[in-house]
Parts: C-alpha cells; sequence; structure tokens
C-alpha cells in the first residue's frame, strides 16, 4: 500500500522546515558517542566509583566487554502505575545476565499524579513535572557507564520527559519498558454517574470515595485512556518498546517475561551486538508522524498537543498544530475507549488494541515503515503477544477486530477524521478533544461567565448562578500564570450542566485531563490571559462561539469594542507547596510559541532549539 499523500506532504513539510536543526542534531549525537564521555574513556578513580557496590558484575563492567544497560525509573510506591517497578532492577538483573549484560541503576525521576493532585496546588507542579524528569534522567545518564538506556516510566508527563532527557543521548539504543494497566474496577460510567451525584449534592462522601477506591484499586495504571495510556500508545507507535507492550496486565506472567524479553532485545541492540540501533535513528520525522496519526485514530489525549511537539524538538524537529490539523483531516477516529466510549484499555487490548489498530493504519497507508527496537521491524508491531508452550513470549498477527464497538476498520470508522479539531479566531488558538463529544453538543454558542480559580466556577455552580446556556472561561492558567494545571475537578460540575438540558463548554488557557470529554472544551488557547492574549478581553455575557464543525473559536463583540478593550491580567496564586521554586519555568514559557505548536515550549526547549541553531550555525 502507497503511503497517504497528506501523510508524504506533512512528513515532507516537517522535514525541510527541520533541515537545519535535525541536521545539528545528528551532527551532535555523532560527536556524543565519537568523543562523549563512555565506559572505556573514564579514569581508573571514576570506574572504582561507579563499580564499587556491583558484587558479581564488577569484572565485566571493568572488562568492558559486554553491553551495561542503564535504568532510569521513575518508581513510587505511592502510586499504583508506578509501584509494579519496584521489583523491575532486580529482575532485569538476572534477564541482562542471561544475555551475557549488566545493569545498574543511572538515576531515579519524579512521578507525580494527576489524579492525586487534581483541584489541589500541587496540580501547579504537574506539567513542569516534565522538565524536570528530562532534566533527572540527563543527570543520570551523564555519568557515561551505559551502553544502552531502559527507561522505567508510565503516565502524564513521565514518559515525554524520559524521551526528552534520553534524546540528548541519542547515540544509544533506548527502549521503554512499560509496567502495565491494573485490572478493570468499577465501570467508567459508573464512577461518572457517581461523581455528578456528589457534585449535585445527592450523595456524600463516604459513597463518593467507595466508588473511587473501586476504580482505583490495584497496582498498575489507571484503566482509562486518558493521558497515561495515550503516552504508552505513543511509545509503542514510535516503535520504542516491543510490539504490544502498552496493555499487558501489571500483574500477569506475560508481563514479567515480556520484560525478560525485552532485557534480552535492549543488550543485543547495543555496540556488543550485530544490531545496533540507537535513539536518535529511531525517532526521526516519520516516527513523530506516526505519532500524531495515532493519537487520531485512538482518540488520544489533547496533552499529546503538548508533549509531541517538544519531543519533536529535542530531537531537531519542528513540528506544529497544523501538521496536527492537516492529518486529522485524513486519519479516521477507528477507535472508543473511555472518554469516548465505554470500554477501558483491558477490554481494548482484547478486541485487538494497537496490533490492530497499527495492522489497519499500515494497510491503508497510513504510517511510515520507521526503525523500532524490533527484531522484526514496523511489520512486527502487527502482531500480539501471548504465553508460549514453554513459557516464553511469543507473537501471533492480529487480523480482526474483537469488536466493533471499541475498535473498527477504518471503511467503517467511529468518525471519518480525527480525534482532534485545532481552533482558530479572535479569541487565539486552541484544541478541541472533539472524539469524546456528543454530535448533538459539539458547537456551542451562549454568552459567557469569567473566572479565575476552578473554587470560583463551583461556587457559581453551587449558587445556582449556572442553570443556563453558558460559556465557562477559566484564565489564569497558562504556562507563564500558574504552570497550566489541569482542570478536571470542573468535569462533573459541568456535566450535570449539560444532562439537565443546557448548551455549555469550557474555553481556558489551561488543560484538562486525558479523562475529560463529553463537555465542549477549547483548552491550551494561547496567547494565555496574563500575557494579555485575547481571552483577557472577554468580559461576563459576552457572546462565545465554539464551532465543532469549522473549528471556530471567536467572541461575538463588535469589532470597534473589542479593538478598544483593554487587557484584564490574572493574579493567580503561586506561592506555596514548592510552587515558587518553578518560577524560572513559568518565567521562560514564551507569549507565543515561535512555531505555533503550543505556549508549552518551555525553557529547557528553546534552550535546545538556538543551541541547535548555534550548533548550526558553527557547522
Amino acid at each position: 500500500m502507497s503511503l497517504n499523500p497528506v501523510l508524504e506532504a506533512v512528513t515532507a513539510d516537517i522535514r525541510k522546515r527541520s533541515e537545519k536543526t535535525r541536521s545539528a542534531y545528528l551532527q551532535l549525537m555523532k560527536r556524543n558517542k565519537e568523543k562523549g564521555i563512555s565506559r572505556p574513556k573514564l579514569a581508573c578513580g571514576n570506574l572504582a566509583h561507579a563499580v564499587a557496590a556491583c558484587g558479581e558484575d564488577k569484572p565485566s563492567l571493568i572488562a568492558d566487554r559486554s553491553p551495561n544497560i542503564g535504568i532510569v525509573t521513575s518508581y513510587n510506591d505511592m502510586l499504583s502505575a508506578h509501584q509494579p517497578y519496584g521489583n523491575y532492577p532486580n529482575q532485569m538483573r538476572i534477564f541482562a545476565r542471561e544475555a551475557g549484560a549488566t545493569v545498574q541503576v543511572a538515576s531515579g525521576v519524579p512521578a507525580m499524579c494527576d489524579g492525586v493532585t487534581q483541584g489541589q496546588e500541587g496540580m501547579d507542579l504537574s506539567l513542569f513535572s516534565r522538565e524536570t524528569i528530562a532534566l533527572s534522567t540527563a543527570v543520570g545518564l551523564s555519568h557515561g557507564m551505559f551502553d544502552a538506556v531502559a527507561l522505567l516510566g508510565v503516565c502524564d508527563k513521565i514518559v515525554p520527559g524520559l524521551l526528552i532527557g534520553a534524546l540528548r543521548f541519542g547515540h544509544l539504543p533506548v527502549m521503554f519498558f512499560p509496567a502495565g494497566p491494573m485490572t478493570s474496577g468499577l465501570p467508567n460510567k459508573e464512577k461518572i454517574r457517581i461523581r455528578q451525584l456528589y457534585a449535585q449534592k445527592k450523595i456524600g462522601k463516604d459513597e463518593l470515595l467507595k466508588a473511587e477506591m473501586q476504580s482505583y484499586h490495584a497496582p498498575g495504571t489507571c484503566t482509562f485512556y486518558g493521558t497515561a495510556n495515550s503516552n504508552q500508545m505513543l511509545a509503542e507507535i514510535m516503535g520504542l518498546m516491543l510490539p504490544d507492550g502498552s496493555f499487558i496486565g501489571a500483574e500477569t506472567k506475560l508481563r514479567q517475561e515480556f520484560i525478560r524479553t525485552s532485557t534480552h532485545r535492549l543488550a543485543k541492540m547495543t555496540h556488543f551486538g550485530k544490531d545496533e540501533r540507537t535513539l536518535a535513528e529511531c525517532v526521526d520525522e516519520r516516527a513523530i508522524v506516526n505519532a500524531i496519526v495515532g493519537v487520531m485514530a485512538t482518540g488520544g489525549s489533547t496533552n499529546l498537543t503538548l508533549h509531541i511537539p517538544a519531543i519533536a524538538r529535542a530531537a531537531g524537529i519542528k513540528v506544529t498544530w497544523e501538521d496536527f490539523e492537516r492529518l486529522s483531516k485524513v486519519v479516521p477516529l477507528i477507535c472508543r475507549v473511555y472518554p469516548n466510549g465505554p470500554a477501558d484499555v483491558n477490554a481494548f487490548r482484547e478486541a485487538g488494541g494497537l496490533p490492530y489498530v497499527i495492522g489497519q493504519l499500515q494497510d491503508a497507508g497510513l504510517l511510515h515503515d520507521i526503525p523500532t527496537v524490533a527484531e522484526g521491524g514496523y511489520k512486527a508491531y502487527r502482531s500480539e503477544a501471548s504465553l508460549g508452550e514453554d513459557g516464553s513470549v511469543v507473537y501471533t498477527e492480529r487480523k480482526v477486530s474483537g469488536n466493533d464497538e471499541i475498535i473498527r476498520t477504518l471503511d467503517k470508522p467511529f468518525q471519518t477524521d480525527g480525534g482532534m479539531l485545532m481552533l482558530k479566531g479572535n479569541l487565539g488558538r486552541g484544541v478541541y478533544k472533539i472524539s469524546a463529544v456528543q454530535p448533538e453538543h459539539q458547537s456551542v454558542e451562549a454568552p459567557c461567565r469569567v473566572f479565575e480559580t476552578q473554587q470560583a466556577v463551583v461556587d457559581a455552580y453551587e449558587n445556582n448562578e449556572l442553570n443556563k446556556d453558558v460559556v465557562i472561561v477559566l484564565r489564569g492558567q497558562g504556562p507563564r500564570a500558574n504552570g497550566m494545571p489541569e482542570l478536571h475537578r470542573l468535569m462533573p460540575v459541568l456535566g450535570v450542566l449539560q444532562d439537565q438540558g443546557y448548551h455549555v463548554a469550557i474555553i481556558t488557557d489551561g488543560r484538562m485531563s486525558g479523562a475529560s470529554g463529553k463537555v465542549p472544551s477549547a483548552l491550551h488557547v494561547y496567547p494565555e490571559a496574563i500575557t494579555g492574549g485575547p481571552i483577557s478581553l472577554l468580559r461576563d455575557g459576552d457572546v462565545v462561539r465554539l464551532c465543532g464543525k469549522t473549528g471556530e473559536l471567536s467572541a461575538l463583540v463588535d469589532e470597534k469594542e473589542w479593538s478598544q478593550r483593554q487587557p484584564q491580567i490574572p493574579t493567580p496564586d503561586i506561592d506555596g507547596t514548592g510552587r515558587e521554586l518553578f518560577a524560572m519555568f513559568r518565567n521562560a514559557a514564551p507569549a507565543v510559541p515561535e512555531d505555533g505548536a503550543s505556549s508549552m515550549l518551555h525553557m529547557m526547549d528553546e534552550d535546545i532549539a538556538r543551541h541547535h541553531a548555534g550548533v548550526a550555525r558553527k557547522l
């Protein structure tokens, strides 16, 4: 099957605009490999420090005759998604020895949970934790002891942060080791019903807590298709984990054997083996385009419109929201996984999961054939994993969907275009995850109410001020204001209003959780309010249009009056809970990104871009 012409055109445009920065990045990786720090170049004192506690692996590390895998882990035992990683290093040490290799934990990275911090001050640190993770990854790998890298991380900022940091060491082979989802708990529809009943004060906190505990109840990632699981899709469709790795259950024999197989494979990918594959070679513009296609086809999280451009920039690749928009028009939505359907990721995998989705997209010419960590190349990602008779992992191509209410064929999609809409108008630009919104709710035109905090919205709801057609404008939530927190706390309130028959929507320079869905939401709106962006001109009662067909995001205000208005600059609360420590990130976030990709190309991403430009000039 030949490639879709739009896919080819978008890729060509990305390649052309990235020519200098990508070339500079690859030159840097070449220099890293030739001149950079590595185990053979360490002085005796350096090496002695690095192997002092390595026991039986010490002779192999000193001799430098076999690969040493550096683990960067997001382990903590407070969060279900990361708790399984506690046992991985010791298991991988045994698996590596089976392959004639060694393993050392290079570093740990922070892993915060947006589910814990939703509606709390800690959420203001959430997105900036991506940069912290990237920096922590680089610190761990800077010791130069490693011939390959195993990234142990799942969830919202952890995967992008690990990948951004690892791309600074792109001369090494790198592989993701996912931990897998927990078993299914309370059905998602029931969970939302309980939350809305609580918002209406029809049930108490004890009943709400019981429902939440039934939803989040075991080790592993949450089972809805939010940002955490969208990131697993991202790593798999980019070929950075072995096939079918995303959604194998956390506490299963298959998951353990998958980790064994992955460790063995990573050992073979080093310069000691005959099949060296570096991260810089794997993450090119084709892989980035495949990631965007995956978001559209599966109805992935809006957060990936922030993370994919940042990941791309770390590899010298410039991606814009226009690229997302163009691909969205030719990539059908073929998956219904909560929040844009009742099924969770366990049911999704049973129905064929990513192997079936990838096969469909490959057959339609909607994915590039890319370098991957799998021995069988990209075609291997059409196959699902299971345990063979000897207990090892075996692969079988997935040719049919097990449930066409969860995964459909491309000729009978749930939606003919992708799950994401790019918005434009006199209120700026934003992102709209339209796939989870019912058609009758996808466009809203109504008077607005302007707020600066989530609590103010909740208070207005409880005072019966929002029982009408209304567009909620929540501003002062952008990266330069308070770090761009998720605003998922508002979903039960807005969901109740919508269920009562009102036309409601939200417009914000902040974010929503990947679990948000049924209420129309214009997210990541920029320029943000604190910089005097257009949403700072809105006043209570202004009629606002959010159109799910045309992508319009506009205030229907007389043009002359609009031009004469003065911005109302928010005053965000940014003290306490460590938020003051992140002022450097807030202050460095660009008011208007130079490439239009998103308002979250933070200081580190901008520094990388400037570095690439400087290197390019030197070359």
